[in-house]
């Protein structure tokens, strides 16, 4: 191309000298994140007539350009200008002239120069684009800040030297709106590359870089916080970036961040809020109070018309206000948002709180009631607020959804003594979302000094509907149904559409209804309540783009599913029936993960069922993962009952690691203050287990016998039923003990029928086989312990065998036909073909085998205790264990039942 001449004193129209800066590409910053992506684009995109780069004020796009530029990617070195908004148009093409004169481009005399400010001719035009179209090279534009400020002459003859130059000429636009130039035409025709402002956003990894070239070194949670404070606008993270090498503590600046109090606020007053016209910048001031808006509200809010106008303006030009996909609504950038409602509060004291309150009317007169309800909150008028819940039966809201935690934190600062029904029900269902039985049942109190016979239906039954839940959360099941009995009378008594709107609210009952009957231990009754409110949730509703429910779905559902779907699982496991009790689980999970329930949203039973499902199963290492995921699904704080059960599982895999000081502690953490009688049989149950597993019979019986002198005390609280299981563990205690005499009395007081849970029922038989065997009666050992592999097959009980003993695997081995016939209890996966690693097979054998090992292992798939091995092969139990390491080892597995599986699959065994 040649070296750039320089000017020959050409000068403006007006007669002022050109201003050099306008024709300098920016300094590429020393601390630069390269986005080689968008630079190829770029080089791309200049092959054909026009380049658009767009985005907000601080987007990086000036920074994208001039990286670009100096970077040597185009076909010839770009030439820069840098475009002023009051330009004329003959002053426009004159710097347009000059740009290109210092760039090397030689144009014919008879272009000649624009002589007027104002304009230039169409003569003009043409002679420039000929003079283009004639160069030997493309000429490359770089024109900075382009924006609609340009008068329309100039953009319509930017148009038509681009389209006449034939090729000669190729246009990069940097704007922060969409130019007047006819885009539709250049997409049509394939001659556009668009970079917007999607393209210029950081990414995570683009913010880790530049946060890096900052010498900075931030987790990847608090770059996370970064980039969903600042939605990856550049400006934003390169702000924080500068502010945080001067904090101490980088990562609490993350935490504490407020736009309104950094440099940031000073560069979004002054190149964004103050560029706007007056009238304008009081519709952002007012509409920052929302979320989101859409154009009725905004004159709702400033008391004009033109909200429609001004919001797809801004949007239009990227002031940071933006329309939510396809729909009427507009959202602002979450910081200007900030930076706005500080600067109103500062500019118009008093203001914001009045158009909180206006917001909520408008709201609520257009249906959109979590909004309302927030926005009446903000205003702190409470009772507006707890009244759009109460009146229109959405008081569940606060308990269960996606929005819960968001109202919740809305009513946080109701002041405790408010008047009137609505907030004391409202404050009681807040005490209830957190559990807090006292505080929720004083709110319920409140409430009724309040309500008369003459309050509407609505305010009752959210009443009658609370406390349901309160009866639930006390483990008082014949309260929850007295409130369910009235909540059942008052759903009648709503108006019909009303209801219609509100399918949740029966799946509400229905499910904390059924809870209430599990934890009484009334299986069957709770089964049925439960799969009535899993019909009653039918699947979970969502919301469009705009927030809107689509007609047939309601929100609030997922929540009450999955609680049902929970318990359901729970009270399934609970009887016996593991495939069922799994099925449900998974149901419930999928419907969380579906839903995208919070973790603090979830109850984590599923995973809990899955567990003690595992565990019954043999399966501890999925025991232990479902246990873990249970933890940290509900949190810091679990339903007692749930804790106690978890307890229950984890004592169950400590134990059958040999580490029984642990699963005591487990079982002796649990308060079981407040816990049914079923669950504290449970937990005496499991204790009684884990001493049995340290041979302490005296102390299993102790356990045992403390629960019975407590419920004697307290018969009103026994569970409904015999008790079986209680009764199956005394006697496995008292035959350990010695005593198989007292044992089979215990056993004799247990039904065999299915009003028994099958698990029990196994256990018992197993029992009866053992005390039969020490009476010497082998014909009856042999027939009760095949009953008990009956029972326990359908489901995989293969637990109750292990925990048994070695007697168990004795007597399997001395019959072959009866360990064929259950050969269940050493499940291996189905044959097949030889995998490589590459297939995602489990990995080759490291090294043979020695004998010793081989007769470990086959020792070990014939059910034998380490101790019974080392017994039958002579060795000690040390000597076993070594062994069973080095097998692991060579075959590439952690445990023993994945070695027999293992060995199986290879044909070793």
């Amino acid at each position: 191309m040649g070296t750039p001449v320089t000017s020959m004193d050409h000068r403006a129209p007006t007669g002022d000298p050109m201003l050099t800066a306008r024709f300098a590409p920016p300094a590429v910053p020393g601390l630069l994140v390269h986005r080689p992506e968008l630079l190829k684009r770029l080089t791309a995109g200049v092959r054909g007539p026009l380049t658009l780069i767009n985005g907000p004020a601080g987007s990086g796009k000036t920074v994208l350009t001039a990286h670009w530029a100096a970077d040597g990617r185009a076909p010839r070195p770009p030439m820069w200008l840098t475009v002023e908004p009051d330009d004329a148009p003959g002053a426009f093409w004159a710097y347009v002239l000059e740009a290109l004169h210092r760039g090397g481009v030689a144009l014919p005399a008879g272009v000649g120069r624009p002589t007027r400010a104002e304009g230039v001719t169409r003569s003009f035009l043409v002679r420039l684009a000929d003079g283009l179209a004639a160069t030997a090279q493309p000429a490359v534009l770089v024109l900075d800040q382009f924006d609609t400020a340009q008068p329309p002459a100039t953009t319509e003859g930017l148009d038509f030297v681009l389209r006449h130059a034939g090729g000669g000429l190729r246009i990069v636009l940097t704007s922060r709106s969409d130019s007047l130039l006819p885009l539709h035409r250049y997409r049509a025709a394939g001659e556009i590359t668009e970079i917007r402002h999607a393209d210029l956003r950081f990414t995570d990894e683009d913010a880790e870089a530049l946060l890096g070239e900052h010498g900075l070194d931030i987790s990847q949670a608090g770059v996370r916080l970064l980039m969903e404070r600042t939605e990856g606008w550049a400006a934003g993270v390169r702000l924080c970036a500068l502010a945080m090498q001067r904090s101490a503590d980088p990562e609490a600046f993350l935490r504490q961040f407020a736009a309104d109090r950094t440099t940031i606020a000073d560069y979004l007053l002054s190149e964004v809020l103050d560029a706007q016209p007056p009238l304008t910048r009081d519709l952002l001031l007012r509409v920052c109070v929302t979320d989101r808006v859409h154009p009725d509200l905004a004159d709702a809010l400033t008391g004009r018309d033109d909200g429609a106008q001004t919001l797809a303006g801004l949007a239009r030009d990227n002031a940071f206000l933006e329309q939510i996909d396809a729909s009427a609504w507009y959202r602002l950038h979450p910081l200007f948002a900030e930076v706005l409602r500080a600067h109103l509060r500062q500019r118009r004291p008093g203001l914001e709180p009045r158009l909180h309150g206006r917001a909520a009317r408008w709201l609520a007169r257009t249906g959109r009631l979590t909004e309302a309800v927030l926005q009446g909150a903000a205003a702190g008028d409470w009772q507006f607020a707890a009244a759009q819940l109460v009146d229109n039966l959405a008081i569940g809201r606060l308990l269960t959804g996606l929005e819960a935690d968001q109202l919740g934190r809305a009513f946080a600062g109701m002041p405790a003594g408010t008047p009137g029904a609505a907030p004391a029900l409202v404050g009681a269902a807040c005490r209830l979302a957190e559990q807090d039985v006292a505080g929720g049942e004083a709110g319920l109190r409140r409430a009724d000094t309040s309500l008369t016979a003459s309050s509407g239906p609505a305010a009752r039954l959210g009443r009658a509907f609370l406390g349901v839940l309160a009866g639930r959360l006390a483990g008082d099941p014949k309260a929850t149904e007295r409130a369910a009995a009235d909540a059942d009378r008052l759903l009648r008594e709503i108006a019909p559409p009303l209801l219609a709107g509100h399918p949740e609210l029966r799946a509400l009952l229905l499910a904390h209804l059924g809870a209430a009957e599990l934890a009484a231990g009334r299986l069957d009754r709770a089964g049925s309540t439960l799969t009535a409110a899993v019909a009653a949730c039918g699947a979970p509703g969502g919301e469009d783009a705009a927030g809107e429910h689509p007609a047939g779905e309601h929100p609030g559902m997922e929540h009450p599913l999955c609680d049902a779907l929970g318990s359901l699982a729970l009270a399934e496991l609970l009887r016996g029936r593991l495939r069922q009790a799994a099925e449900h689980a998974r149901a419930a999970l999928a419907v969380a993960e579906q839903s995208a329930l919070p973790p603090g949203r979830r109850t984590g039973v599923d995973h809990l069922v899955l567990a003690g499902v595992a565990v019954e199963q043999d399966d501890l290492a999925a025991a232990r993962r479902h246990l873990d995921l249970a933890a940290a699904a509900v949190g810091s704080r679990p339903d007692p009952a749930t804790a106690a059960r978890a307890a229950v599982i984890g004592a169950r895999i400590a134990a059958s690691e040999g580490d029984a000081d642990t699963a005591l502690a487990a079982l002796r953490a649990v308060d079981a203050a407040g816990l049914s009688a079923r669950v504290r049989d449970e937990l005496a149950v499991a204790e009684s287990a884990v001493h049995l597993a340290r041979g302490d019979a005296v102390a299993a019986l102790q356990v045992l016998d403390a629960v019975e002198a407590a419920s004697a005390e307290a018969p009103w609280e026994t569970p409904e039923g015999d008790r079986p299981e209680y009764a199956v563990a005394r006697a496995r205690a008292l035959l350990a003990a010695g005593r198989g005499a007292d044992a089979g009395q215990e056993l004799d007081g247990v039904p065999g029928d299915d009003s028994v849970p099958a698990p029990v029922r196994a256990r018992a038989c197993l029992l009866r086989a053992q005390i039969a065997a020490a009476d010497g009666d082998p014909d009856g050992a042999h027939r009760r312990l095949g009953e008990a592999l009956a029972l326990a097959r359908p489901e995989e009980l293969r637990r109750m065998f292990v925990e048994s003993g070695p007697w168990t695997g004795r007597t399997l081995r001395k019959d072959p036909q009866l360990t064929r016939s259950h050969g269940w209890l050493n499940p291996r996966t189905p044959v097949r073909t030889a995998r490589t690693p590459q297939d995602g097979g489990a990995p080759p054998v490291v090294e043979p085998l020695s004998p010793r090992e081989t007769d470990v292992l086959r020792k070990a798939a014939d059910l034998l205790s380490t101790e019974e091995i080392a017994a039958e092969l002579y060795v000690s139990a040390n000597t076993v264990k070594t062994h069973l390491k080095s097998i692991y080892r060579k075959l590439g597995v952690a445990r023993r039942s994945e070695a027999v599986h293992r060995a199986q699959d290879l044909g070793m065994l």
